[in-house]
């Protein structure tokens, strides 16, 4: 075991006889006080926070609608009536008497709602689809009412209509016969995605934890041992939670519910990752030192750098996000990098301190001895104790396949990897959130049925507003020339100036769809083209509605990952260069994992596309899994390199190579193993975004953890030889026989 000097006094500071347990009381108190006085992250979620930059097309044009075309509507819950053999007259009245308590006793923040009540029956009739199977019912909203207050008065709604009706429509599934009712429209997909997050985060932690737990206890065989990650955790989200929650509170950051769902998960999973790393060191130094204290220290001194550099480039490559415009993906930055440090400091203070209290009873019941206290354990026995290596059969034998036939090594891995990565082009995108959610929520029922009886377009018409400067532009016959417009209204006028109109544009086919929201930059065009027909010197334009949203919102997602992906990869190129001091090993760590990254992107789509029938996937997630795989797939190269690096300073390269892989490869594994399940877990929640983001991350761990990290790292470092350490240079210890290396 080779010490730093530096780290090893860090040990005796956290985890020494006595310091122990004032490192454990800190770490006690710290949480309960912090828990008391500051809120909870979960307390501050606000999921109504902007997603665009204020320079977006669509928010432009709602600011200048807002300006010119002021509106007292609100925020519209639209409840859809449906009968599949046309509604009833009793179902019409059924609506009316809704309307006519709900005009009576409003509810909390309601704005407004048609008189269908006071209309006659005809009036009503005529307000069905085509086909007289539906019937729209919106009902408006004060702005910025608290989703709480929607929700209880959503179900408020429900309670008159099962009142009025002598029956639940909401309660009715689509596909059964009877009058059916559905919240959907801005309102209803806000109450329904906040009641889906809500009920996934308990879910999440619940399964998260039990996962971590089964999964410790299988690969180690020691419920001790498998309980003290989890403690550190714990207390580092205890910790974590009320600080994230103070941030948020102060306005100094925002939090939603998706980036606390995916916090919970980059927790607990590369949490236990650095706990092992750790422990992994401490279990080696055990079999070397008789007393607890000199190995602890050992185990800092051996494994503190590669925690720290691996703690670093996972919140430096998290602070790229910093660079991002879109909201989500700006806001993912601050919450897990102050996540990933306090985690690193738990993994190298409260976890020491607990191993030091506990010792080799840790490992219980598989405990570690010295070659001394086997013997005077067999001395008082009368038997032969089994001996424990600090490397397996298994390791050993994956550590000489990989140096004694590394060319072959290397091409299987490039094949499988390549293949998988050559799928990564086919994959297709959307931007359409309200795909994200399970086909059964309520409110994307509602809008499936709207889609399906009422013309695609109408659901979310294109707002075109121009500025004539006071020329006769027929902006009105160029846009309705437009091949995918079904219709466009007349021009309304601005009271505040009347050089100013506004359009609404009805799209023939579905609004939300790829292929219409691609057409915004052409209808802007159409527009302007128009505008200088008719002699106008600077054409202005807005565009506003969903679909223009959904345009600013590919665009700007695209825009991040053109320019965050780089300034990762070059700050993680400079950590690697900076801790590493080769220019090379750098260049093929790098490269091997953004090979890994693009295999697990084709491999991701192969399982969603064609096993979880998924049409495409949302257009944050290469974004979302760049960052969180380039960085964790670098802290198993860093962990394993790190290794390689020290024995080579008293090993031929060969046998550096191989001790390195071997001894690495039981925790790396562990690790791998635990963090691709933390992953899986986001797969088993009704929300598709978090679903494919699980997926595409916990395949790229299983590449990294069984192809990138045992086979083609360590092949191309015995295949490039002593270049890899190009331009450092190894400070020789005394050498050692490759035979006393051997386990």
């Amino acid at each position: 075991m080779h010490e730093n000097p530096l780290f090893s006094k860090l040990g005796a500071v956290v985890a020494g006889r006595r310091s122990k347990w004032v490192t454990v009381v800190v770490w006690v108190l710290l949480t309960g006080i912090l828990s008391v006085f500051l809120p909870n992250v979960n307390s501050q979620e606000n999921n109504a926070a902007h997603q665009l930059p204020n320079d977006s097309w669509s928010l432009q044009a709602s600011e200048t609608m807002r300006e010119h075309f002021p509106s007292n509507e609100g925020v519209p819950a639209l409840v859809v009536w449906y009968r599949a053999s046309g509604l009833t007259e009793a179902d019409i009245s059924g609506v009316q008497k809704v309307t006519k308590q709900l005009t009576e006793a409003p509810l909390a923040a309601q704005k407004g709602l048609p008189p269908l009540h006071q209309l006659p029956a005809p009036a009503v009739k005529s307000m069905l689809s085509k086909d007289g199977t539906l019937l729209v019912l919106p009902i408006s909203f004060e702005e910025g009412t608290e989703t709480e207050v929607l929700q209880k008065g959503l179900k408020k709604l429900q309670e008159i209509t099962a009142a009025q009706l002598g029956g639940d429509p909401f309660a009715v599934k689509v596909n059964e016969e009877g009058l059916h009712a559905r919240i959907t429209g801005p309102v209803g997909i806000q109450t329904d995605a906040t009641a889906l997050f809500k009920g996934a985060d308990i879910a999440l932690l619940l399964a998260t934890v039990l996962l971590v737990l089964v999964l410790l206890i299988l690969l180690y065989r020691s419920p001790i041992l498998a309980i003290i990650p989890l403690i550190g955790v714990g207390f580092a989200y205890g910790i974590i939670s009320p600080i994230l929650g103070f941030l948020a509170k102060q306005g100094w950051i925002t939090v939603d519910a998706q980036s606390i769902s995916i916090m919970t998960v980059l927790l607990f999973g590369a949490g236990t990752d650095y706990c092992l790393f750790f422990v992994a060191r401490y279990r080696q130094a055990l079999l070397e030192e008789k007393d607890k204290y000199a190995a602890l220290r050992a185990s800092f001194g051996g494994s503190t750098g590669a925690i720290g550099m691996s703690g670093l480039t996972v919140i430096v490559s998290l602070l790229g996000l910093l660079f991002a415009h879109y909201g989500s993906n700006h806001r993912l930055a601050i919450p897990f990098s102050v996540a990933i440090f306090i985690m690193a400091i738990a993994s190298l203070t409260l976890v020491p301190a607990l191993l030091a209290i506990i010792g080799r009873a840790s490992f219980f019941p598989f405990i570690p001895l010295t070659s001394e206290m086997r013997a005077e354990k067999e001395a008082r026995k009368g038997k032969k104790v089994r001996e424990q290596k600090a490397v397996g059969a298994f390791s050993a034998a994956l550590g000489r396949v990989v140096t004694e036939k590394p060319k072959r090594v290397l091409a299987i891995s490039l094949i499988v990897l390549l293949a998988l990565a050559a799928l990564a082009p086919q994959i297709k995108f959307t931007y359409n959130l309200l795909e994200s959610f399970p086909s059964t929520m309520p409110s994307r029922e509602g809008f499936t049925l709207l889609s399906e009886h009422v013309s695609p377009g109408s659901l979310a018409p294109v707002k075109v507003i121009v500025n004539t400067e006071g020329k006769e532009a027929d902006v009105q016959g160029a846009l309705a020339k437009l091949p995918y417009v079904e219709s466009v209204s007349k021009p309304a006028g601005s009271q505040k100036d009347t050089n100013v109109l506004a359009y609404e544009l009805i799209f023939k086919q579905d609004p939300y769809a790829l292929t219409a929201i691609e057409k915004i930059p052409e209808i802007r065009g159409a527009a302007e083209q128009q505008l200088a027909k008719a002699g106008v010197s600077v054409p202005q334009v807005w565009v506003g509605g969903e679909t223009a949203t959904q345009y600013d919102s590919k665009t700007v997602v695209e825009r991040d990952t053109r320019v965050v992906i780089p300034i990762v990869i070059a700050v993680i190129a400079l950590l690697l260069l900076v801790y590493l001091r080769s220019i090379v090993a750098t260049v093929y760590l790098i490269a091997t994992v953004l090979l890994s990254y693009f295999s697990a992107l084709g491999a991701g789509w192969l399982i969603l596309h064609y096993f979880m029938d998924t049409s495409a996937i949302q257009g944050l997630i290469p974004l979302y899994a760049f960052v969180f795989l380039v960085a964790l797939g670098e802290d198993y190269n860093i962990f394993m390199v790190s290794s390689i690096w020290q024995e080579r300073g008293r090993l031929k390269l060969k046998d550096a190579i191989r001790l390195g892989v071997s001894t690495t490869s039981s925790v790396i594994t562990s690790a791998g193993l635990i963090l691709a399940g933390t992953f899986a877990v986001l797969a088993t929640l009704p929300i598709q975004v978090l679903v494919q983001f699980g997926v595409i991350c916990a395949i790229g761990v299983i590449l990294d953890t069984f192809i990138v990290r045992p086979f083609l790292v360590p092949s191309i470092t015995i295949l490039l030889g002593e270049a890899s350490f190009w331009p450092g240079k190894i400070k020789r210890q005394p050498q050692v026989a490759a035979e006393d290396t051997r386990p």
